[in-house]
């Protein structure tokens, strides 16, 4: 297997079924990332994202427990995969890398 690409929206996905960890489902994920970027999500995006991982292997799911407050119906929950873990840190370290090499005059605005 070649090596994943993650775009913007799929690293936000997969970042945030990190850290919801055990409570992760796509009604969580979707207030989370509201929450945490104060950006506005549409949960149907977040169910495509979420199964487009699954298919590249970087999420797994399985079926909770049926709620009762949900009329018996189960979440279907998710976690990372070694591939998932994998394409983060990849991506993690392309930031890091591209961000260091950006010499301290490009930030100087102003300045002639």
């Amino acid at each position: 297997m070649g090596r994943e690409y993650l775009g913007e929206f799929e690293e936000l996905i997969l970042l945030t079924v990190g850290v919801l960890y055990e409570r992760a489902y796509a009604v969580a994920i979707t207030k989370e990332i509201q929450e945490q970027s104060g950006r506005a999500v549409n949960v149907s995006a977040v169910h495509k994202t979420l199964y487009r991982l699954e298919e590249k292997g970087m999420l797994q799911s399985h079926l909770g427990e049926a709620e009762s407050k949900r009329g018996g119906k189960r979440k279907r929950m998710f976690t990372i995969t070694p591939v998932g873990k994998k394409a983060l840190d990849d991506s993690m370290d392309l930031r890091m890398s591209l961000r260091q090499q950006i010499p301290d005059g490009a930030f100087k605005w102003g300045t002639n």
